[in-house]
C-alpha cells in the first residue's frame, strides 16, 4: 500500500535513541506537518535508521510530500499505530514570480506628427 500526503513541516521532535533488545543501536526523528485539512490537519511522522537523511535539511515551513506505511502493534491491550516516513520529498513553494517585462521606448519616431502612435 503506497501512502502519501502533503503539508508544511511545523515541527522536527527530538531525536530520540536507544539500544534494542538484541543490543543494537537506533535512531528516530518524529516530525509534524499541518495538511491544511479543516479537522485533525496535524499528522506526526517518524523516520528510522537510514531514512534519517531525508528529514535532516527539511526546514520549518517547508511544503513536504510524505510517503509512509502505517503500522500498529498491541501492548497490555491497546494498540499503538505508528506512521513511518520512507520517503520525503521538498515540494516547490506556490509563489509566483515576478513577470519581468520589456522596456517600452518612449522616444518620438519619425513619424509625421510626431506622435508614437
Amino acid at each position: 500500500m503506497n501512502l502519501e500526503i502533503e503539508g508544511k513541516l511545523i515541527k522536527k521532535l527530538q531525536l530520540e535513541s536507544g539500544t534494542s533488545k538484541n543490543g543494537k543501536d537506533w535512531q528516530k526523528q518524529s516530525f509534524v506537518i499541518d495538511t491544511g485539512a479543516q479537522y485533525n490537519p496535524e499528522v506526526c511522522f517518524s523516520c528510522f535508521g537510514k531514512n534519517l537523511d531525508q528529514i535532516e535539511n527539511v526546514k520549518e515551513n517547508d511544503l513536504l510530500k510524505v510517503s509512509f506505511n502505517v503500522s500498529s502493534r498491541e501492548y497490555n491491550g491497546k494498540y499503538y499505530h505508528n506512521l513511518d516516513a520512507w520517503k520525503i520529498d521538498t515540494l516547490e513553494s506556490n509563489v509566483e514570480q515576478p513577470v519581468k517585462s520589456e522596456p517600452v521606448d518612449l522616444t518620438p519616431s519619425d513619424d509625421e506628427d510626431g506622435l508614437p502612435f
